[in-house]
């Protein structure tokens, strides 16, 4: 059985097109890493800064190994895109 992990992801006023190039752009790593079943950026249609970043991974052991790797640390590492993320739950 697959696991679903949802970041949610507050947007600056204007900053919304910004945050999906970076997410179009990605390095791509994610994709490889062991686990990894698919993933999604849902923008927000009713008006509210909210976006979510959903993953999809094999198991809740998968997704911990991604979040503890230097390819998760080097693909968040802070650009400035008047964003403030939480954690992934």
């Amino acid at each position: 059985m697959s696991i679903i992990r949802i970041n949610a992801i507050e947007v600056a006023e204007g900053k919304g097109p910004e945050l999906a190039r970076r997410f179009a752009g990605r390095a791509r790593a994610v994709d490889a890493a062991d686990g990894f079943e698919g993933f999604e950026l849902l923008q927000p249609t009713d008006g509210r800064s909210t976006w979510l970043v959903v993953t999809r991974w094999r198991d809740a052991k998968a997704f911990e190994e991604w979040a503890s790797s230097p390819a998760f640390a080097h693909g968040h590492r802070g650009a400035d895109t008047g964003t403030e993320s939480a954690a992934p739950s």
